[in-house]
């Protein structure tokens, strides 16, 4: 990367941009579906083809250690991104035959008769790549099935709509991100985008240039580099008309309101600063519900494995990493669950925080909950107790940092008091996972489907990680509806969506409570295959590459190169 791909921009450059972008806005609305979808598939494509660079570009800014990690890289960026392009192109071909945007999709009905709209599987490749694991979208209390298919197209119905430019601030995080963003912007809304790079992804303005080489030759998508005085330069730009973040509340009450005590002022008298529609992706404190049963040593060890993935994952630098850790006390396992959870974090490659102030927010846990407070391998846990500071409720720490509180009961009764606790207690609503035994699911019956329900988070994860839902196209990605801009919580709307569906209200996944049952070879307890985004799988990196060259085609012969890797993990 060349000093000039690394400077910032000057005013005269970033209002050519956006004058460009204009221009691009007008040719887009002027596009049927059909054309629309050959760029979107020509991107496809080019993100595939330059998946490689993308993938290595980003484990040279996360510093991730050589080995089964990179497979992060692959399977949070390029992997990621190229299929959901796919989709979206998919969608528009429906659409121009004037069919409804979910056509093909199973409906079913949720607790509460919520309209449930079922994204996973997809196919039979689905059924052998997603084995075990099935995904839903809820609709919003009162949406019938036939408003779901008449209204799921949202913008991409309205042909000839000129959305104008808008501002993506990109994630500093995971390299998807900001990529998946601006395409949702422009399919679901008809609005070009200027995405302004967090300074972590500085150096990833050249690769993304190369992959989404499409959307920036017809004039669909810029992007910058640049620090806060780019990004609120642009904000208030007039050839902007709205703005989408991913970030913390603090960057985006800054943006709505104004910086420091002009902001409070003017939050506090209801008169924001910005009078553009803001969306936004916020993050916010993660629950990780664990329901009490009789577990198998086996058992035991993989769910381990799965809670510090939810930690881990990313050096904890997730705005869906798990951070509270909610067990029964009266768990008779529970102590050995946790054993079992420090040997994990004992064994695995270390790995320090590379994210901004990572290290300082792990400092200030161990200064905040002193001797209850343990550093264990790459993580601290924090035994949360009735007079411990809430600080570990009250806001995302952004670094690996798990606190684990104690909740009475078992069975329903614990989830219940679990659900409550993490509704009530924790800060945002962007995603929550239970981890829960068939045998018990079984025992709650209908009570179990009523307490997902009840759970206000926009991702859920049942028996697998609520962070999985990000990687699905078809899911919804953003926090429970609800928020507003004065109490935005974890954010305002959603992304990714490929079935632009309207009236949402959370993506459900489910996944099987262990890929297999556990064997014993040689005496010693072996369990594979993990799922590739275990932080203790060892085929990650192959999986991650084999998943982005089958995201730039789908066929059958990509998904066998999938398997047997995954196989080994």
């Amino acid at each position: 990367m060349t000093q000039q791909d690394m400077r910032t921009p000057t005013h005269a450059e970033l209002d050519e941009m956006v004058a460009e972008l204009a221009a691009g806005a007008k040719t887009w609305a002027g596009m049927d579906l059909h054309e629309r979808a050959q760029i979107l598939r020509a991107t496809q494509k080019s993100v595939a083809a330059t998946a490689g660079i993308w993938a290595g570009a980003a484990t040279s800014a996360k510093q991730v250690p050589s080995g089964s990690l990179e497979g992060e890289e692959w399977m949070s960026g390029p992997a990621a991104v190229a299929p959901m392009l796919g989709e979206y192109a998919d969608t528009l071909h429906l659409l121009a035959h004037g069919r409804s945007a979910i056509e093909g999709r199973k409906l079913g009905t949720a607790p509460g008769g919520r309209v449930s709209v079922r994204i996973l599987p997809g196919d039979l490749k689905d059924n052998l790549l997603f084995n075990g694991f099935v995904g839903e979208v809820w609709l919003q209390p009162g949406v019938t099935a036939e408003q779901a298919k008449a209204d799921a197209g949202l913008g991409a119905k309205r042909v000839g709509e000129n959305g104008g430019v808008g501002l993506v601030l990109g994630a500093g995080n995971i390299s998807a991100i900001g990529p998946l963003d601006i395409a949702y912007e422009l399919v679901a809304y008809n609005r070009v985008s200027i995405l302004k790079l967090n300074p972590t992804f500085q150096h990833l303005l050249p690769v993304y240039e190369m992959a989404l080489a499409p959307l920036i030759e017809a004039g669909l998508l810029r992007i910058v580099n640049g620090g806060a005085e780019v990004g609120g330069y642009l904000a208030d730009h007039p050839g902007i008309s709205h703005v989408h973040i991913t970030g913390s509340g603090r960057t985006h009450d800054a943006i709505v309101w104004g910086p420091g005590d002009e902001g409070a002022r003017n939050k506090a008298a209801g008169t924001p600063k910005l009078s553009k529609e803001m969306t936004s992706e916020l993050g916010g404190v993660s629950p990780i519900i664990v329901v009490p049963g009789t577990w198998s040593k086996g058992d035991l060890r993989f769910q381990a494995e799965h809670v510090v993935t939810q930690r881990l994952h990313n050096a904890g630098h997730n705005c869906i990493g798990g951070q509270a850790l909610i067990l029964s006390a009266d768990w008779d396992q529970k102590d050995a669950f946790l054993a079992e959870i420090r040997g994990v974090l004992e064994e695995i490659t270390p790995r320090s925080p590379w994210y901004p102030n990572g290290q300082a927010s792990i400092d200030r846990a161990k200064a905040t909950y002193g001797a209850d407070a343990e550093q264990v391998g790459s993580a601290v846990l924090v035994a949360m107790k009735d007079e411990s500071p809430s600080e570990l409720y009250d806001g995302e720490y952004f670094a690996a940092v798990l606190g684990i509180t104690e909740l009475p009961g078992t069975g329903a009764d614990f989830l219940a008091n679990a659900v409550d606790f993490a509704n009530d207690r924790l800060d945002g609503t962007l995603g929550g996972s239970v981890i829960v035994h068939p045998k018990d699911i079984k025992a709650m019956g209908e009570r179990f489907d009523e307490l997902v329900a009840e759970l206000k988070y926009g991702a859920v994860g049942i028996n697998v990680w609520s962070g999985v839902a990000f990687l699905l196209g078809g899911a919804t990605w953003g926090a429970y509806p609800g928020h507003t801009l004065d109490a935005v919580g974890s954010g305002i709307g959603v992304v990714h969506n490929t079935h632009l569906m309207d009236h949402v209200e959370k993506t459900v996944v489910s996944g099987p409570f262990h890929m297999f049952p556990a064997s014993v070879l040689s005496g010693e307890l072996t369990l594979a295959p993990r799922p590739p985004w275990f932080v203790t799988a060892k085929t990650s990196a192959t999986v991650g590459k084999a998943l982005a060259a089958l995201a730039g085609k789908r066929t059958w012969l990509g998904v066998l190169k999938v398997v047997p890797p995954a196989m080994r993990g």
